[in-house]
């Protein structure tokens, strides 16, 4: 009984979820319609994508990396904003739940002789770079990729509606890191391992089965088939690191959300304050189902997808699990020597409400 309870207080995140869900089951009993609640897509894709992590980091190449960062930039002010950069520019292309898998556990190695609070806050800086660049493409997050389908956007529509508030996001972020990050020297970096030329060259190839599933070039079952099957044959021992916990927390969440909309009280009551409140509407839903989710749920209830775009994008900040992707980034962040969840929370949360309330009063009042 004791090995149960630590293993749900281990991970509250998971355990509320999982909390949420089993709740929601007694209002929905279960049904076949549940596994259409849940998008095997987006797990199976998460899965792959924490195995090749797990890879990278085995054979050295985020040590690797981690070297060449600190020879380019030694000083916490400048490695901090490159990080930040990199990650609100290359979530518009890789998405923001790549880029995150990609930077914090470099992030994590780089900063490894900082103090926590500067680790902690660097994170959080990166995954909310990582959520508002995002918004530029309708590749760069799974909503937008929903909306711009559903509502059959043309892209000048689209680039129109976000660019303002991303350049916007952009500067914020920047000041955010000039204002609050010391140029402090960084400490060399340590004599890392050789890189295993062999292992590393197995996972970049999974890799890229990864990036063409996000890209929808290749279904995701083909991707989690393959580095299955290379993994179990070539190195099975990444399969015990992946973050099995997180891939339940997503499955619980997308049972919770499924069973609300299945809810006709539910549905009347986002029916009544949809009109003319879409945005805001849609940014408080994000705060509790995530924003992808969100979107899924409240387009059935507005023909504006202008702003329920802008609403999704921005409700991605706040807490921790309005944005999916905040929420993988909290797992890597854990996996770190110098993790602080309690300090991560409060200080990842202050930012992020504060830029969500500043760029919803931009977007009201300057865009719609």
């Amino acid at each position: 009984m004791s090995k149960v309870l630590r293993f749900f207080q281990k991970d509250l995140g998971f355990t509320i979820a999982l909390a949420l869900a089993v709740v929601s089951m007694f209002v929905v009993p279960p049904n076949p319609s549940y596994l259409g609640y849940i998008d095997f897509s987006v797990i199976g894709t998460l899965f792959c994508l924490m195995c090749v992590v797990a890879g990278f980091r085995e054979c050295g190449l985020l040590d690797w990396l981690s070297g060449r960062v600190l020879g380019l930039a030694s000083h916490a002010r400048t490695v901090s904003l490159l990080f930040v950069i990199l990650c609100f520019f290359c979530s518009m292309l890789l998405t923001n739940d790549v880029t995150l898998m990609a930077f914090v556990p470099l992030t994590l190695v780089v900063l490894r002789s900082s103090s926590p609070l500067r680790i902690a806050w660097v994170v959080s800086l990166e995954t909310t770079a990582a959520n508002l660049g995002s918004m530029l493409t309708p590749i760069g997050n799974p909503q937008n990729l929903y909306l711009y389908s559903h509502y059959q956007m043309q892209p000048a529509a689209f680039f129109r509606t976000v660019a303002p508030v991303c350049v916007v996001s952009f500067f914020l972020l920047v000041g955010c890191v000039f204002l609050s990050v010391r140029g402090k020297p960084l400490a060399p970096p340590q004599s890392a391992a050789p890189l295993d030329k062999k292992r590393l060259a197995l996972h970049l190839i999974l890799f890229a089965f990864c990036l063409l599933t996000v890209l929808r070039v290749l279904d995701y079952r083909v991707s989690v088939a393959v580095v299955l099957l290379a993994l179990l044959l070539l190195d099975r021992t990444i399969l015990p690191m992946v973050d099995y916990r997180l891939l339940g927390t997503f499955a619980a969440f997308f049972i919770l959300v499924g069973n609300l909309g299945a809810i006709g009280a539910v549905r009347d009551f986002l029916a009544s304050v949809m009109e003319g409140r879409e945005m805001v509407v849609s940014a408080l839903v994000s705060q509790v189902t995530s924003n992808v989710p969100a979107s899924i749920l409240l387009s059935g209830f507005t023909d504006d997808g202008r702003a329920l775009l802008l609403g999704t994008n921005i409700g991605g900040l706040g807490t921790l699990v309005a944005s999916l992707a905040s929420l993988i980034s909290y797992r890597l962040y854990l996996k770190g020597e110098k993790a602080k969840p309690g300090m991560y929370l409060g200080l990842f949360t202050a930012l992020n409400v504060t830029l969500l309330v500043l760029l919803l009063l931009f977007a009201q009042n300057v865009l719609l």
